[in-house]
């Protein structure tokens, strides 16, 4: 009796398992791999449509605690940031960090896709409301010295909004 046995009744039960095994191994790399960047990319959760729907009905851009306060008990914290981060990816919303730091969201204009963002256009934040709004007729010209390349810019003016002027 040899030291190898042979599981195998011939040549080709041999080739069709190993074909099995390739499939196998195809079918599992495919299904962490391939399968999880594709559902990323397509899935529309409640959540995901309703925050979308609050930042695109908003004239003002968002904060986290905004939207958690109108999303209700819909989804938790943690949701949130992720469909934030997924919006924003897919080019549906942008960041706007403000003069205290806070991160705010607003809808994208229709230049904005999955590879590019496109703001070149000032924010204003009111010292005395808070509110954030995008001023999308203004465009600044931003020149670097030689050698550097803009990538992304956040550029927040601060003062009174014609609202809190009224008061």
């Amino acid at each position: 009796m040899s030291a190898n046995k042979c599981y195998y009744s011939s040549a080709a039960d041999f080739i069709k398992a190993g074909y099995i095994k390739i499939i196998r191994k195809f079918v599992l790399l495919y299904k962490q791999l391939i399968l999880p960047k594709y559902m990323k990319q397509i899935r529309n959760t409640h959540a995901k449509t309703e925050i979308l729907n609050i930042i695109n009905g908003s004239e003002v851009a968002l904060s986290h605690a905004d939207i958690q306060r109108k999303i209700g008990d819909l989804c938790n914290r943690v949701t949130i940031y992720r469909v934030l981060e997924r919006l924003e990816k897919e080019g549906n919303i942008h960041k706007i960090t403000n003069v205290d730091g806070v991160v705010n969201f607003a809808k994208c204009n229709n230049i904005c896709h999955t590879d590019h963002h496109s703001h070149d256009h000032v924010h204003f934040n009111c010292e005395n409301c808070k509110t954030v709004l995008c001023i999308e007729n203004i465009t600044p010209a931003i020149q670097l010295p030689k050698n550097f390349t803009v990538r992304n810019y956040n550029l927040v003016i601060s003062g009174i909004c014609p609202r809190c002027q009224n008061l």
